[in-house]
């Protein structure tokens, strides 16, 4: 409901209270941008501030859903809106559901490349993950996080990065310590690649869907090889 009587709808600021506690990553950053790329589209005020009502809300849950609970990028996320504008409507968003273990056989789903659309700029990027400047200038520093020169975005894959790291520095943990990351993802990326290439390499016209297939599938089994061998490993921890 609206901090005020006297009115019908939520300022931005009242609709990030109201959705923080299923949606806590989200700010009033990304609800701006959502709104730039067309996905919503909130009234104004004459004075020009945005306002929400009870659709606009449970539009913006249902995109935020998608992010959350599919990692769907913006593209999928505007067919899936257009599909239900069709049908009636957007359908309402509960809480996160709760883990579901995988079958040991099954390394389960994985982000590829590109978890989201999002393009965010420095400030928006400190904004989102709670990084200083010079935090943020020290994970460039070892190559954590790309430098981006002017006009370039930082996407979904950065945020990520930024929110971890930032997470590991309330440990007491220090930049210099997390380049390790960037070294197993680089060894990483140039085994799958010795992989894939030959596929990718082949001339027929299924050559490029397979490798994406390929590199998605290896993405899953890594994570699920290393999860398993640090649990092993951490098991006389704690």
């Amino acid at each position: 409901m609206p901090l005020s009587r006297s009115r019908d709808y939520l300022s931005i600021g009242e609709v990030l209270d109201q959705i923080r506690e299923d949606f806590p990553d989200v700010s009033i950053s990304k609800i701006r941008f959502l709104e730039a790329e067309g996905l919503i589209a909130p009234e104004r005020t004459g004075s020009g501030y945005r306002k929400f009502y009870e659709p606009d809300v449970r539009r913006l849950r249902y995109i935020l859903s998608l992010q959350r609970d599919q990692f769907l990028p913006l593209k999928v996320i505007r067919e899936r809106l257009e599909e239900a504008d069709r049908d009636g409507g957007v359908p309402e968003v509960g809480p996160a559901p709760g883990p579901t273990p995988a079958p040991a056989s099954s390394p389960g789903p994985a982000p590829g490349p590109g978890l989201t659309d999002a393009h965010l700029n420095r400030d928006e990027l400190r904004a989102a993950s709670g990084l200083t400047e010079a935090e943020l200038r020290s994970l460039e520093e070892f190559s954590l996080l790309d430098r981006k020169e002017e006009g370039e975005a930082y996407d979904g894959n950065d945020l990520l990065v930024a929110k971890a790291a930032k997470r590991f520095f309330a440990y007491g943990v220090e930049p210099r310590h997390l380049r390790m990351y960037r070294q197993f993802a680089d060894r990483e990326a140039s085994f799958f690649s010795q992989i894939v290439t030959p596929v990718a390499r082949r001339r027929d016209a299924d050559a490029s869907k397979e490798a994406a297939r390929s590199v998605t599938e290896l993405a899953a089994l890594a994570r699920q090889m290393r999860e398993g061998i640090l649990a092993s490993t951490l098991r006389d921890l704690v």
